[in-house]
């Protein structure tokens, strides 16, 4: 990977390694999401989807992901705008908007694990999908954002 690359190049000149490297493994993007067509509001949940290792933050099965999981999101360089309910912290939106990567990024601090302990990631409070039935799901809501 190029040295520094987050800072020297938009998203969309990073390679496939380097956008992948940007990933700070909070797992964030994995939690269900409800939308309310009637307010525009998103329902962010602690329920994540059922391939995300919620130990370790990392889907499960990420090469086939799309295939088990069609509704997953794909995040790409021309989407990262789109995606408004991703956290502040994440690194893609981070980068996106011309901010500089949190000082506990994994690619700054050599620490796949400060994310963890700084409590970034879904580690200490996501349950996995497949604990809790679809009736309710509402239960679990941690947030609700405005779509723009």
């Amino acid at each position: 990977m190029r040295e520094r690359f987050w800072e020297r190049f938009s998203l969309e000149e990073l390679t496939s390694q380097e956008w992948e490297a940007l990933c700070d493994g909070c797992g964030q993007c994995c939690l269900l999401k409800l939308h309310d067509d009637e307010t525009q509001e998103l329902a962010v949940l602690n329920v994540a989807c059922r391939l995300l290792d919620i130990g370790s933050c990392q889907c499960s099965d990420y090469p086939n992901r799309f295939d088990s999981v069609p509704d997953c999101t794909q995040l790409t360089p021309a989407r990262v705008k789109e995606f408004t309910w991703l956290p502040n912290s994440c690194a893609y939106r981070r980068v996106a908007e011309g901010r500089k990567l949190a000082g506990w990024h994994p690619l700054l601090s050599n620490d796949a694990e400060r994310v963890h302990r700084k409590g970034i990631s879904v580690r200490n409070f996501a349950v996995s999908q497949d604990d809790v039935p679809e009736r309710k799901l509402e239960e679990h809501i941690i947030a609700v954002l405005p779509i723009p």
